[in-house]
């Protein structure tokens, strides 16, 4: 049974176990260990803009280089760069120090191995194996000491890769209001757009260390939407802390809905003969409709569990080279191992500049089916199956909807969170039903 990773990495409030120097120390050991292969692994280290960052930075760094690793230090840039530059230095693994989307507050590890992708679930099981080992509480003498080193242009490094993406396509005539989060793309993603051509209005952008996210970025779209109406801009682009996630609104200031999104970007892919295989891969989370659209284009949809890494290792899997999730992780997987939401942007951006259209008409592709879902505290992840309250409710409800909608119930992988989620064709009941749900298991295990 697994102890710190979850399904993102590792996840915690800063300076509370995980997320502690003491712990961060073990880790650096154990993945200089588990990444050496007998000889001194090379480990690249990127963050976001939090300032536990830089604790847990120094932390990992010592326990990296006392096994002998060599650390690149590249300071606060997107997780999908830290999968970039991995790749570009030839490094045995990457780390992220980040907890994407949540509160300043908290953080998080994200680990990549050479090629870019994050670590399966054997893999980490083997890092933490290595840190709880006998073996790693005697400590290991004799190994050679590695050394760390500051690296000055890996931010320039990954501002050239996104602009090939579109084959540094001209971008202007467009005008786009960028919510950086205070995160890590605060710097990387107006340079970006802006020397494609764009006309770039950028907010939130001037991070202190404490607010990453606050009232702000993919989660917090209110000031982005105003934003976009009061510059009459063609769009607007919210990225989540660390930049691997894509929230688009149109140009009246109207959030796009996740799948009707990948719906255009994956149909831009196919006109152009792009799409591998004539299918994609996204999760459970992705509406029915979704799906019948695709079919109707011939395109089929494979789906996997909820996290990119899951849809990641179907697409790897299948051969697939486009997968997405629809809160937002979108992989090309010509371009990326991971979620990027910069480069997923600048698709869309040059989607519209080739079909001269808007945001709202190229994403007006199908209507979804209504879903409600519902986020609830609880005190501990009980297994779902033995809520009897909950299971009952969950019964009720896919009993209603006659086969015409959809029940799911899960817990977060990151957090202490339950998700309730009801899809079906007729708004009022899908609600009722997902606040019934909702009370059941909340009466068994919430807060």
């Amino acid at each position: 049974m697994r102890k710190l990773f979850g399904t993102d990495g590792i996840r915690g409030k800063a300076n509370s176990p995980p997320m502690t120097p003491e712990l961060m120390l073990s880790l650096g050991k154990a993945i200089a260990e588990h990444f050496s292969n007998g000889s001194s692994p090379k480990i690249v280290i990127g963050k976001d803009t939090r300032v536990s960052g830089y604790m847990l930075e120094t932390a990992l760094t010592s326990g990296l280089v006392s096994r002998g690793a060599t650390v690149l230090l590249v300071g606060p840039i997107p997780t999908p760069a830290i999968s970039h530059l991995t790749r570009s230095f030839n490094a045995d693994a990457g780390i992220m120090i980040s907890a994407s989307h949540n509160p300043a507050e908290d953080n998080g590890i994200k680990i990549f191995d050479s090629k870019g992708y994050k670590l399966a679930d054997e893999e980490e099981q083997s890092i933490e194996s290595i840190i709880f080992s006998k073996e790693m509480a005697e400590g290991m003498n004799g190994k050679k000491i590695g050394k760390a080193f500051r690296v000055d242009d890996a931010r320039g490094r990954y501002v050239e890769y996104a602009k090939a993406t579109i084959g540094d396509s001209s971008l202007e005539g467009i005008k786009v209001v960028v919510d950086c989060a205070n995160g890590a793309a605060y710097k990387v993603c107006p340079d970006i757009f802006s020397e494609l051509g764009a006309e770039v209005v950028a907010i939130n952008n001037s991070p202190d260390g404490h607010n990453i996210n606050r009232n702000c970025g993919a989660l917090h779209i209110a000031g982005l939407s105003k934003k976009v109406v009061s510059e009459k801009a063609d769009l607007g682009i919210a990225l989540d802390g660390d930049a691997d996630r894509l929230v688009v609104v149109d140009s009246n200031g109207k959030q796009v809905d996740g799948d009707c999104l990948v719906a255009a970007l994956v149909m831009g892919m196919k006109e152009k003969g792009r799409l591998s295989k004539g299918a994609i891969v996204s999760t459970v989370m992705s509406n029915h409709s979704f799906e019948e659209h695709m079919a109707q284009n011939g395109i089929k949809v494979l789906r996997a569990k909820v996290g990119d890494r899951y849809v990641i290792e179907e697409m790897r899997k299948g051969g697939f080279n486009f997968g997405a999730e629809q809160s937002g992780h979108i992989i090309f997987g010509d371009h990326s191992t991971t979620g990027d939401g910069i480069i997923s942007a600048l698709q869309l951006m040059r989607l519209m500049k080739e079909k001269g259209k808007s945001v709202s008409k190229l994403c007006s592709v199908f209507k979804p089916y209504p879903q409600v879902l519902l986020n609830l505290e609880v005190r501990e992840k009980r297994p779902l199956e033995s809520l009897e309250k909950a299971q009952h409710a969950i019964s009720a409800a896919e009993k209603s909807l006659k086969g015409k909608g959809r029940v799911l119930v899960r817990y977060s992988g990151t957090e202490n969170i339950a998700r309730v989620m009801v899809e079906g064709r007729n708004r009022r009941r899908v609600k009722t039903l997902a606040h019934k749900i909702a009370r059941a298991v909340k009466s068994e295990a919430g807060s």
